[in-house]
């Protein structure tokens, strides 16, 4: 089904690099927070002006662990295989989470074009992880 070039030297299905986006979309906090870093003096500035209320900027960087998380085991994955398989509904609960949050913060009265903007993208990476094969197939161990 999935040509040789698919798989990697230890037998696995190659992550979609989809999934890569996706999974830098749910830290997308963390991302922040690393640019504002790297930023030096205009960091606060920068974190001020995206979250206001630091309440919400705690509550992106923990909504984020799951996908870094993700990010740390897919590079272990075939070490910790029966680990790896059963993370397979963490990204996609982690997704539902976030993009439930953001319609919340959307009818409350966040911005409209960028909240609303981020909820579609969050709609449709909430449906690819759920519905890829490609993706579901990536999470089982070449003996599977």
């Amino acid at each position: 089904m999935w040509a040789p070039s698919d798989y990697d030297d230890n037998g696995w299905l190659k992550l979609p690099l989809l999934f890569w986006l996706i999974l830098l979309l749910q830290a997308r906090t963390w991302v922040l927070f690393a640019l504002a870093g790297a930023s030096r003096g205009q960091g606060e500035a920068i974190l001020t002006l995206i979250y206001p209320d630091r309440q919400l900027f705690w509550l992106g960087m923990a909504a984020g662990l799951p996908a870094a998380a993700t990010l740390v085991l897919s590079g272990r994955r075939h070490r910790f295989a029966r680990l790896w398989h059963a993370w397979r509904p963490v990204p996609i609960v982690a997704q539902l989470a976030l993009t439930l949050w953001q319609l919340w913060l959307l009818l409350q009265g966040a911005p409209g074009i960028a909240a609303s903007l981020l909820l579609i993208i969050d709609c449709f990476a909430l449906l690819w992880l759920a519905a890829s094969r490609r993706l579901r197939a990536c999470f089982y161990a070449p003996a599977d």
